[in-house]
């Protein structure tokens, strides 16, 4: 039995490094890191993913899983769901390092059956959710900035982007705000600025084409 940690880092200012060293932080241990790199976890099914294609050969019965959260297996609602599935009838344990999750195939109450499948539908669609809304912010920001090369863009913001994506992915899951402050290198007076106007915190990105 062994213990894999699966990572996908989608841009150039997302790690692995950050990934792992947040799970470690968390109390995991790791027998197996695995990762894909630059891959949209939208349009990318995790079986179609050079990495995710070896993880899918390498898990066995009585295999650990983690993960950051489940937008890491994907940002897909079908996907998402298939893939856990898929894993936790083959005697996968899935965990995830926010909120300590934890998923797996071995209740056979149909009550406790149901509110796992619930929650992995809910998760997963939270994770899909979240990227389309991304997606419609971008799209914008840069149309209000393209063109306009002249327009006063204000401060530049004080955050990158994975920093942003990061913490309203967080504020989205109802994570503190000191523990967003930890996993961002962001202040927390950065992170509620934010939660309170996460549209104009896209729009000042795409400004200044960050």
């Amino acid at each position: 039995m062994s213990v894999f940690f699966y990572a996908r880092v989608s841009t150039a200012e997302q790690t692995l490094e950050h990934q792992r060293i947040q799970a470690e932080k968390a109390g995991f241990a790791f027998d197996h890191v695995i990762a894909d790199h630059g891959v949209s976890g939208v349009a990318v099914p995790m079986k179609d993913r050079p990495e995710g294609k070896r993880l899918f050969d390498m898990l066995r019965k009585g295999d650990t899983l983690v993960v950051r959260w489940v937008d890491r297996l994907g940002r897909n609602y079908a996907d998402v769901t298939n893939t856990i599935r898929e894993f936790i009838n083959r005697g996968v344990i899935i965990r995830t390092v926010i909120n300590s999750m934890t998923f797996d195939g071995s209740t056979a109450d149909p009550m406790q059956m149901a509110i796992r499948d619930a929650m992995i539908g809910f998760m997963a669609a939270s994770a899909q959710a979240q990227a389309e809304a991304t997606k419609e912010a971008q799209k914008a920001g840069i149309a209000h900035a393209k063109g306009k090369e002249d327009l006063y863009r204000g401060r530049k913001p004080s955050f990158s982007r994975a920093q942003f994506e990061t913490t309203v992915d967080l504020l989205g899951k109802s994570v503190g705000i000191s523990e967003i402050a930890k996993s961002t290198d962001l202040t927390r007076q950065t992170i509620y600025r934010i939660r309170d106007d996460v549209a104009g915190a896209e729009k000042s990105l795409a400004l200044w084409r960050m």
